[in-house]
């Protein structure tokens, strides 16, 4: 992930993407509100901050978003890991409730 060239309108679409407020992602992330804000309006720079760079990578995990790297004629951007189906799917299954515990079975 450190090696992507991330910028504050890569965040920001991410941010768009699933839906998710600054404050939000900030926490997740790890991040003030106000570092947020200020990587957002960094715009095209490159986030260059190693603490910051892992915060963001925490946090696009964490909403399961991919950053996509130029190349090939085209500028960079952010999908899902998941298909809308898969996300459906998790969805109903962690819905439905049930004792919590580890998933293996012996």
């Amino acid at each position: 992930m450190i090696g992507v060239k991330i910028t504050g309108r890569l965040i920001a679409a991410a941010r768009a993407l699933v839906g998710v407020p600054q404050d939000d992602f900030a926490a997740v992330a790890g991040l003030t509100p106000v570092e947020m804000q200020h990587l957002e309006a960094s715009g095209s720079a490159r986030v260059t901050n190693v603490d910051q760079l892992v915060a963001i990578a925490r946090a696009l995990d964490y909403y399961g978003v991919v950053v996509i790297e130029e190349g090939e004629g085209m500028g960079a951007g952010v999908r899902l890991k998941f298909s809308r189906t898969d996300v459906l799917q998790i969805t109903r299954l962690e819905s439905e409730g049930g004792a919590i515990g580890a998933d293996d079975s012996p």
